[in-house]
């Protein structure tokens, strides 16, 4: 599976250049920068980078996460283990693992967030799985390039196995279908209207772990729109004989 790593808004141009090295080190060169956030300007990057400037000049930027998932059949938010952290934490071994599913023109995005905080919900909630390094309890803080190294090497160990025979769902469809669900959970009063995100992202969450194949997240989505249909036809014969019944009288 082709492997993309995406960082949000970095703020030490020496980070952008020691990722780039270490995605050189294991033979990765798709790097995609999000945001317009400032960076130091000397050449610090072009030292870190230390022989993978070519990375660093050839990063795609893009203002929006969505653009940079636009196209992934896979993309993975990478997160700090938190006691209140409701979304499943995969482990860089298990993230190499489910990539060998998928046969190698599939596209994997592994997403990291800001040095100081990281990614934010709503930034978490656009991708389909999260992950996170074990670290020590005592001092779990890593580098950015460090993590991104981990998963560098987990996902160049060469891990495979037979591809799966469904075509998956690609990002713009499973965001789609998110979207239409979350107006569905609204119009019935299963999301509460001041804060929808916050059960509807575990059940995002829920709902990434079935890895939906092509079909089924279309099946899904035309089952939504079946439903919305339903409703508003109910909704339509109920006022159609209410109008009758005044007549009537």
């Amino acid at each position: 599976m082709k492997l993309r790593i995406v960082l949000v808004e970095p703020h030490e141009a020496g980070n952008v250049g020691a990722v780039a090295r270490v995605m050189k080190n294991f033979g990765y060169d798709d790097l995609w920068i999000v945001g317009s956030r400032n960076q130091r300007v000397d050449q610090i990057s072009e030292w870190w980078a230390s022989g993978a400037s070519d990375l660093v000049h050839g990063a795609k930027r893009v203002e929006r996460l969505e653009d940079a998932l636009a196209d992934c059949d896979l993309s993975i938010a990478t997160t700090a283990v938190r006691a209140r952290q409701v979304f499943e934490q995969l482990t860089p071994t298990s993230v190499a693992e489910l990539a060998s599913t998928f046969d190698d023109e599939h596209q994997l995005a592994i997403v990291f967030g800001r040095e100081e905080w990281g990614l934010r919900n709503e930034e978490i909630a656009l991708c389909l799985r999260t992950a996170s390094v074990p670290t020590s309890p005592a001092f779990p803080t890593m580098n950015l390039a460090m993590t991104v190294g981990v998963f560098c090497y987990e996902m160049s160990k060469g891990l495979r196995s037979a591809p799966i025979e469904s075509e998956p769902a690609p990002g713009q469809l499973i965001q789609r279908l998110h979207e239409r669900a979350k107006e569905f959970l609204l119009e019935i009063g299963f999301l509460h209207q001041t804060n929808p995100d916050r059960m509807f992202n575990e059940l995002r969450a829920l709902a990434g772990r079935a890895m939906l194949s092509k079909r089924e997240a279309s099946l899904l989505l035309a089952l939504l729109g079946q439903v919305n249909w339903r409703i508003g036809k109910a909704e339509r014969d109920k006022a159609d004989e209410g109008r009758e019944a005044k007549g009537e009288e």
